[in-house]
């Protein structure tokens, strides 16, 4: 079968391939961006005559079920009306750090993106509210901290959908991060390496891949060590007490059953263990029998956090119509805060030994059946049980009505909390293209919870693409959302138990957080100047009721979240992409307004003037941005040598009282040089790369520890090198 001729737009993205493709004849979209175009259709198999076993298969055959197979995994979600960024394996390898990059500076290579201290993102305007997938399939997310539960090293390409989602996408809105594996299927063999920088880094790293006939795997692992584990407090160049460990590791294992199933196997774990840096030159506020005053510059708070998290995939296609994969998960993700007991206790009045875990275990399955040429319809469901607890073992100082302290000698006090909850979701929706330059998606989801709170929600759906022609898209969106809140970050400090401490709280705090509820309106256009030259244009907007953000409140860098009693949301984003051999760059810039009124839970975490202040003025979302920005680009030389650079602006996070300033702007500039030498005989290949981060040494603060729910200040990264080595190998 000839395959249809087709020209590509990308809609704004770092280097990104071509996203948006148009056909002669009416195909899925998706499609078009996972299936090479002049790959053949494998015919499909026989529903009378059974699959010939699989050995018997000819390693053609197999890789084209496998292709088939991944196709059809693609097909079950949709993006009709969505804003969607792509980055490519090649992509991310020219980012200065290459695969060691991670996984959220990958991210803030696209538009409206804005960093933040501890690692964070925030994607148009939101403090978190980040959906992974890996495969199709939801990870359940982790306990915040600072520490990364993903790595890049075993991602394929990944998708970055913004905006008005189709129905098919819950909980976790503003934005879903749609990660394809590495799988095996294009190598046997796989690489060691080692990066070695500044501040005393050391990262040795695995990755192994191949098939045997029906079986095919794809492992990945890393172990990284520095001193400089999180932000530094001050602007010096080094971090007092600041030593990082992770251990990190990914699998994928996938069988076919035949031509049209396979069964799948992904795991992966993270193990990291921070020091929290010290802040020299403090006063302690309190005093503690039988102890000298803590100097701050030799505190010894700790705090470790692990991810792991498996799931077990069937997919299958039924005739040349039905698709579907069915999943079930199991993560299991905790933080422990370690105080230092004598300094937490006379600087902050409180050391608190917190320990939050969260296990979940659910079933996700997702269908799509195409009714006739214009009609697909696409159905699931999302069921999650899970279990939260908190042990919090406090040591405090008695107080007055004050909160003045009133003895030196500390009591202790023991807090702690089980949460079980349920979580669940269904969907149904059809995509229509009633003609070749329209496609309409149009859906219901329907999520209901029961945590603190017992909530649901039916959630209409609607999206649609017009091509005005082969060089210009339109796309545009309307989502009704329903953000259950995260469990393991509703903070279940006991009221009660702190009265008449150093720790006492409001007596009215409301601790069960909603869940918030928003319209989502979005609309854009990528227009292909040449085919070379891509520009991209979107807009959005969000109402909200309860709208959920998050802070750290207390010493322990753990975050909790609350809610305001309205908000409102919109910006612009604007991207321009070239695509050539053998030079490549983007722009992306980020306009984003972000406000909210009335706080109306965990007003506990709040002092009172502030409270009042909210009540009755539309504040700044502390992560507000106004503007935010991206570029870089690439050139490979005809000797293999590449040289890479990227950027990023920030016009500085919100800060002050109630969050009515901002912090300065800043540029960051990464560059980097990268060549694989060939030495031949028993040798074979070397890659080899060596990068620097912040090149002009720019002193810039992230946070200043003023504002809502900040804690601490957190600087940038000063001037660092990296030298990496990559030996391949082939089994």
């Amino acid at each position: 079968m000839q395959a249809s001729r087709k020209r590509c737009i990308a809609l704004a993205v770092a280097v990104a391939y071509p996203l948006y493709c148009f056909a002669d004849e009416p195909v899925s979209l998706v499609a078009q961006a996972t299936t090479p175009v002049d790959a053949p259709s494998p015919a499909p198999a026989s529903s009378a005559t059974p699959s010939p076993p699989l050995q018997t298969l000819p390693p053609v055959e197999i890789s084209v079920a496998r292709k088939r197979l991944d196709a059809a995994r693609n097909g079950l979600s949709p993006d009709t009306g969505s804003s969607i960024y792509r980055l490519e394996r090649q992509d991310i390898s020219n980012l200065p750090l290459g695969d060691s990059t991670p996984l959220n500076q990958v991210i803030l290579q696209t538009p409206g993106v804005v960093q933040d201290s501890y690692g964070q993102l925030h994607i148009r305007g939101d403090h978190a509210n980040v959906q992974y997938r890996i495969n199709g399939v939801i990870i359940p997310e982790s306990i915040s901290g600072f520490g990364q539960a993903l790595e890049t090293r075993f991602v394929d390409h990944l998708s970055i959908l913004t905006g008005a989602l189709p129905a098919q996408y819950g909980y976790r809105n503003a934005a879903v991060i749609d990660i394809q594996s590495k799988d095996g299927e294009l190598e046997n063999g796989g690489g060691v390496g080692l990066t070695v920088g500044g501040h005393r880094h050391v990262e040795p790293t695995f990755d192994l891949s191949g098939t045997r006939g029906a079986f095919s795997y794809f492992l990945t692992g890393s172990y990284l060590r520095n001193d400089m584990g999180i932000e530094n407090p001050t602007g010096e160049r080094d971090a007092l007490h600041d030593t990082t460990q992770q251990a990190k590791g990914f699998g994928m294992l996938s069988y076919l059953l035949g031509t049209d199933s396979r069964i799948s196997l992904m795991f992966g774990a993270s193990n990291n263990r921070f020091e929290i840096p010290n802040v020299p030159g403090q006063t302690p506020s309190f005093t503690l029998d039988s102890a000298p005053p803590a100097d701050s510059a030799t505190l010894d708070a700790r705090q470790r956090e692990s991810n792991r998290f498996v799931v077990v995939s069937y997919q299958a296609s039924a005739g040349a119509s039905f698709d579907y994969q069915v999943s079930v998960f199991n993560r299991s993700t905790d933080v422990h805060y370690q105080p230092d007991p004598i300094g937490d206790l006379q600087f902050n009045g409180i050391a608190a030994d917190i320990q939050r875990r969260n296990d979940a275990n659910g079933v996700q399955a997702d269908t799509s059946y195409k009714l006739n040429p214009t009609h697909t319809l696409r159905t699931g469901l999302f069921a999650q049980h899970e279990r939260f607890t908190v042990e919090n073992g406090s040591t405090v100082f008695p107080a007055d009505a004050d909160g003045n302290q009133t003895s030196s000698m500390p009591i202790f006090i023991q807090d702690n909390t089980r949460i079980n909850g349920n979580l669940w979701g269904a969907y149904i929706q059809d995509e229509w293209q009633p003609t070749r330059q329209l496609t309409l998606n149009y859906g219901l989801r329907y999520d209901q919870v029961s945590t603190v709170v017992d909530e649901h929600q039916t959630s209409p759906r609607v999206g649609l693409v017009y091509d005005l022609s082969t060089d210009f898209r339109l796309h545009a969106g309307y989502a009704r959302y329903f953000t259950p809140p995260p469990t393991e970050k509703i903070d279940t400090t006991s009221v009660q138990k702190f009265q008449g401490t150093t720790n006492a709280l409001p007596s009215d705090a409301n601790t069960a957080v909603k869940s918030e509820r928003s319209d989502y309106f979005d609309a854009g256009a990528a227009y292909q100047v040449t085919p070379k030259l891509t520009l991209g244009l979107d807009g959005y907007y969000r109402n909200v009721k309860h709208l959920q953000d998050e802070g750290q409140f207390g010493n322990a860098l753990i975050f909790s979240a609350f809610n305001y009693e309205q908000g409102r949301i919109y910006g612009v984003d604007l991207s321009a992409t070239y695509k050539d051999q053998p030079f490549s760059g983007y722009v992306n810039l980020g306009f984003t307004h972000a406000r909210a009124k009335g706080i109306e839970t965990g007003q506990f975490n709040f002092e009172q003037d502030e409270l009042d202040y909210i009540s009755t003025h539309w504040v700044h979302l502390d992560h507000e941005q106004q503007l935010s920005g991206s570029a870089g680009a690439s050139y490979r030389f005809a000797d293999n040598v590449t040289l890479s650079a990227d950027a990023l602006y920030g016009s500085g996070l919100r800060n002050g009282f109630a969050n009515t300033t901002h912090l300065p702007s800043y540029t960051t500039v990464n560059v980097a040089a990268a060549k694989t030498f060939d030495f031949g005989g028993g040798f074979g290949k070397l890659d080899t790369r060596i990068a620097m981060v912040n090149l002009f040494d720019r002193v810039y603060e992230l946070r200043d520890g003023s504002g809502i729910g900040v804690g601490a200040p957190q600087f940038g990264m000063r001037r660092t090198v990296y030298v990496s080595v990559r030996k391949p190998f082939s089994i």
